[in-house]
């Protein structure tokens, strides 16, 4: 079985979400998936997708903290400025965490560990909706 599908993320403030929910409700298909993998593909360049803590809000914003002074937004240097201060060092960001996830599909249900879910890092000050791109392939077999 192969399955395709986009979905639409609203527009989300700077910093990383925990889309695991959106992601879960919007392929009610996996259900039908008993062994399979999901391929999550977010299609830009100024946003991120990682696996990280589910539970502890703090953990979002430590990494977005983290980030920040990691990749400032008056750095000198760059010079692709055209669309903003935070434009830059939002695809320095989306290139160092990456743009796709690959999960295991169990049982009808993504397989994450206890305290895993899939974060949506937003590295713009005022992005957009976004667009994942998820293929599913499986089988029913049990």
């Amino acid at each position: 079985m192969w399955y395709q599908q986009e979905i639409h993320l609203p527009e989300m403030a700077r910093g990383f979400h925990l889309i695991t929910d959106d992601v879960a409700r919007a392929l009610p298909c996996l259900s039908d998936c008993h062994i399979g993998m999901l391929h999550l593909q977010l299609m830009h360049t100024s946003a991120s997708l990682t696996l990280n803590e589910n539970t502890d809000p703090d953990v979002r914003h430590d990494l977005d903290a983290f980030l920040r002074r990691l990749v400032p937004e008056d750095l000198s240097y760059f010079r692709h400025t055209l669309e903003g201060p935070d434009d830059m060092p939002a695809h320095v960001a989306a290139s160092l965490l990456g743009t796709q996830l690959t999960l295991a599909v169990r049982d009808g249900r993504l397989a994450l560990g206890t305290w895993q879910g899939i974060w949506l890092g937003e590295h713009r000050n005022q992005a957009g909706p976004r667009r994942l791109l998820a293929t599913l392939n499986g089988c029913e077999a049990r």
